[in-house]
């Protein structure tokens, strides 16, 4: 009798469903694939600051840019999939760099999306000696001299080259990509007159407007942007449907339990519902998104299909 209630015992402590491992037990790994300074890097010192609060461990941006993002992307899809290796990467190495990249990951397979963190639009500008004040005498100005204008960006296959390209195809004109180094390249090209156009992210474009240094057409969104109530989108301005933003998303390696995948995003969404995560936000031209982990994963395959096709349209490549 002892022996069959010892072998029941034994039987039943087996059924038991295995306990998931605490989390977290140890820092918490944030790879920026970029160069500290930029958008991805303040919005993920910032969230990952508040995330150390909620979690009660380190979390540690790490920086790894080269490659167009390529070398931080790939160092999170080959890291353990344990969550302490995080990822936060906007619209570029996400849905263009596939499309004109071989890399040595997959985007939509060697990652767990977590959350759509922000959506940020661009600005419009030109050098205040070009005669046009709206999008409209732009457009018509590019058409009456075809290829004689150009515009600036950060590079190709970011933000600004494809808010160019897609200027160019739905209104119809050609004109020059001239691709820089970095953001403030870019800005002093279009302030010297080196550049006739440019579309940028807003945070450090705002003051040059203010400054009169560069004049503001329009926003790149769906909708007006906050600090810069003044300015109509480009859909408004007479590009009807135009719209592109540049986005973050965090996420984790792929085959990351999903209770740990779960846990960050409740935390996640928790902290960008707070004031001042929003309110540093609104600064810097940014609005706040959220949503699950499911969202995340469809909303970054609607872009990877959308920038596929523009990528192919334009026939962009990487020099």
């Amino acid at each position: 009798m002892g022996v069959v209630l010892l072998a029941a015992v034994a039987v039943c402590a087996h059924a038991q469903p295995a306990k998931e491992p605490a989390y977290p037990v140890k820092p918490i790994r944030l790879v920026v694939p970029y160069f500290p300074g930029g958008t991805p890097d303040m919005q993920g010192r910032r969230l990952g600051e508040k995330l150390r609060e909620r979690l009660g461990q380190p979390v540690i941006v790490d920086n790894r840019p080269g490659a167009n993002a390529s070398i931080g992307m790939g160092v999170v899809a080959k890291a353990p999939a344990d969550g302490y290796t995080l990822v936060i990467a906007p619209v570029g190495p996400w849905a263009v760099n596939p499309h004109v990249y071989k890399l040595p990951y997959d985007v939509l397979a060697d990652f767990a999306p977590i959350i759509h963190a922000t959506s940020t639009p661009g600005v419009l500008v030109v050098h205040p000696s070009l005669p046009v004040t709206s999008v409209k005498e732009l457009i018509a100005l590019a058409r009456q001299k075809p290829g004689a204008l150009n515009y600036g960006s950060t590079g190709v296959g970011g933000f600004g080259h494809m808010s160019g390209e897609l200027f160019a195809s739905m209104a119809r004109i050609k004109w020059m990509h001239v691709p820089h180094k970095s953001i403030a390249q870019a800005l002093t090209s279009v302030m010297a007159g080196e550049i006739e156009v440019l579309f940028n992210v807003a945070s450090p474009t705002i003051p040059q407007i203010r400054a009169a240094k560069v004049r503001g057409l329009a926003t790149t969104g769906a909708r007006r942007m906050e600090a810069l109530p003044e300015l109509p989108t480009i859909a408004e301005a007479g590009l009807r449907g135009y719209e592109n933003t540049t986005w973050n998303v965090i996420a984790a390696p792929a085959r990351t339990p999903q209770p740990i995948v779960e846990r960050l995003n409740r935390e996640l969404a928790a902290i960008l519902q707070m004031p001042d995560v929003q309110e540093a936000a609104r600064v810097e031209g940014s609005m706040i998104v959220a949503g699950t982990p499911e969202q995340c994963r469809e909303f970054l395959k609607s872009e990877y299909d959308k920038f596929g096709k523009l990528v192919r349209a334009a026939g962009i490549k990487y020099e």
